[in-house]
């Protein structure tokens, strides 16, 4: 199991969110941590300790007020980091070349593939075509319903018809080089992760997975890395005291390299 660091940017700064609060309308959200640092500095830290795999997330609609100030944090990251970081948040084919060669390793895409509830596979063709399978990872975040697991795309706020199980992963596996998978309702809330999906994913042995949701503790980390039998990466937020929580990165990074 390995640790993938994060960085998200709401707003033009560098925060920690209950995901589930998002709201595109006037830019809201519920804030965990708002980092008086830059984007650039985090990438560093995370340069310095070799940590690849990360990624950086715009949380900022396009048309937000916000949203050039949200990109510009995401660039200085990425030339302080180029080659170790993914970047996610409203990518699209036109511009996704863009991303890779400001130094992101991977774009990461949902919304553009999702469309009217359902995977477009055209567009999901497209963005094949854009950047190359190998520099694309499809973000799968989800939200629990009473028969699964739905994707939920438009920064968490619309639910698909689409449901996270192996069927889809291998349908989908051929098309990226990874999978990053937020379980929505538990991301940024501290409260501990969705074994439930966990235990889905694990009995995927194809391309990387990396969850994100809930972790709070070495507990949460024991949990993960037992029920996904070492297969299943991991990133943490809100609780890493690098971003306000009391759960120790170096005490991750160890417990990770294990």
């Amino acid at each position: 199991m390995e640790f993938r660091p994060c960085i998200d940017i709401h707003n033009g700064a560098v925060k920690q969110i209950v995901g589930s609060s998002l709201r595109d309308t006037a830019d809201q959200a519920s804030e965990n941590f708002v980092s008086e640092k830059g984007a650039e500095y985090y990438a560093s830290l995370f340069r310095a300790e070799g940590l690849k795999g990360g990624h950086i997330i715009l949380l900022n609609a396009k048309d937000s007020p916000y949203y050039e100030a949200t990109r510009e944090q995401a660039m200085r990251a990425l030339r302080a980091y180029p080659g170790g970081m993914q970047i996610g948040g409203g990518i699209e084919p036109v511009h996704a070349g863009e991303y890779l060669a400001a130094g992101a390793s991977h774009v990461i895409v949902t919304s553009y593939v999702f469309r009217d509830g359902r995977l477009d596979r055209e567009r999901l063709g497209e963005m094949v075509r854009a950047v190359g399978r190998e520099h694309l990872v499809l973000d799968l975040s989800c939200r629990k319903k009473e028969d699964g697991y739905v994707i939920v795309t438009d920064r968490w706020q619309k639910e698909t018809k689409t449901y996270v199980n192996q069927e889809l992963l291998s349908e989908l596996a051929d098309s990226c080089d990874e999978f990053l998978i937020h379980a929505v309702d538990v991301e940024g809330k501290n409260n501990g992760i969705e074994q439930e999906l966990a235990e889905e994913l694990s009995e995927w042995k194809g391309c990387p997975i990396t969850y994100a949701g809930g972790v709070h503790s070495m507990e949460d980390l024991e949990i993960l890395k037992r029920v996904g039998q070492g297969r299943i990466h991991v990133t943490v937020g809100s609780a890493l005291d690098l971003y306000g929580g009391s759960l120790s990165f170096r005490a991750v990074l160890d417990f990770c390299k294990k």
